[in-house]
């Protein structure tokens, strides 16, 4: 074999060994799915929402994301919950009693100690939307408590560990009564997540555009996510938030394959809530949407079949 077949060969196979090293390397580290399934308030269709077991349920199965709500305590706590009072429709006091239907705003969690607000069960009473619960004892979580449960549990599984989607619940009407003002409210969940979640593994959501502006302006390192539950248009709510988020994620009903083109065009996601029908996601998927919020992971896998 002459010098320049002896250099070719070698070029080959180093090409090869290469290639080869680079293909055992890629197999062996985990992959996460381009496509973004997101586990509403954990599972909420299987679990009691917003808690610990309904966020680790839903890492059974193939979701991406733990979508989630928080809200402030009375000690400044950032506690896991959708509401921002006790719902009598699916907690009871800490004696174990219902919660009376209209008293419910008795229970303003803004006014409660994180300590206190951990004896109310909200696990255990039947929800009725939701009969296929799984019904347990379980309080309401801090966002640390969440964080330090899904990454041990992900370490023990041997799973990823998982994107959050973390939607703050304000709106003007109430401020100081139900949850601090905007910049304090953020700063607080802000404080929560640096150095516990990798920003690039993190979305900040809210319908409150006071709370997505503060974030834009003061952490532009942050992911952020409108969330629409109005009749105006794509164009429209841009332009009232006045700048361009990362995500765009509006109820799906609301959502046409124009709006996804148009969004798209704009370098948005599109990421539709809460959608929990398997031939309503794969009519969203023929639409181009790059994700989508339910309140049933397990549904996930007929939707790929």
């Amino acid at each position: 074999m002459s010098n320049t077949s002896t250099r070719s060969y070698s070029k080959m196979m180093r090409n090869i060994l290469c290639f080869g090293l680079a293909t055992f390397l890629f197999s062996c580290t985990p992959q996460v799915p381009s496509f973004d399934w997101q586990g509403h308030r954990g599972a909420r269709g299987l679990m009691p929402e917003n808690t610990i077991p309904a966020f680790l349920k839903a890492m059974e199965y193939d979701i991406k994301t733990l979508e989630m709500d928080v809200v402030i305590t009375a000690d400044n706590m950032v506690v896991v919950s959708h509401d921002s009072f006790l719902s009598p429709t699916f907690c009871t006091d800490s004696l174990g009693n219902p919660i009376a239907e209209g008293s419910e705003m008795k229970w303003n969690i803004y006014q409660m100690r994180s300590d206190e607000l951990a004896m109310f069960d909200c696990g255990s009473k039947l929800h009725p939307g939701f009969p296929d619960q799984e019904k347990m004892k379980v309080n309401k979580p801090l966002l640390s408590e969440v964080f330090k449960v899904v990454d041990q549990y992900a370490d023990d599984k041997g799973l990823n560990i998982p994107f959050y989607n973390i939607e703050l619940k304000s709106d003007k009407e109430g401020d100081h009564i139900y949850h601090p003002e905007p910049s304090v409210f953020c700063e607080l969940v802000y404080a929560e997540i640096n150095g516990k979640v990798p920003f690039d593994k993190l979305t900040i959501q809210s319908f409150d555009f006071r709370i997505l502006r503060y974030f834009h302006e003061t952490y532009p390192e942050v992911k952020l996510s409108v969330l629409v539950g109005n009749d105006l248009s794509v164009e429209e709510n841009l332009s009232e938030l006045g700048f361009t988020p990362a995500v765009y994620s509006c109820y799906f009903k609301r959502l046409t394959a124009d709006d996804v083109l148009f969004l798209h065009g704009k370098g948005l996601e599109v990421i539709p809530w809460t959608v929990n029908e398997v031939s309503e996601m794969q009519e969203l998927i023929k639409m181009g949407v790059d994700g989508i919020i339910t309140d049933y992971p397990n549904l996930i896998e007929q939707v790929a079949s």
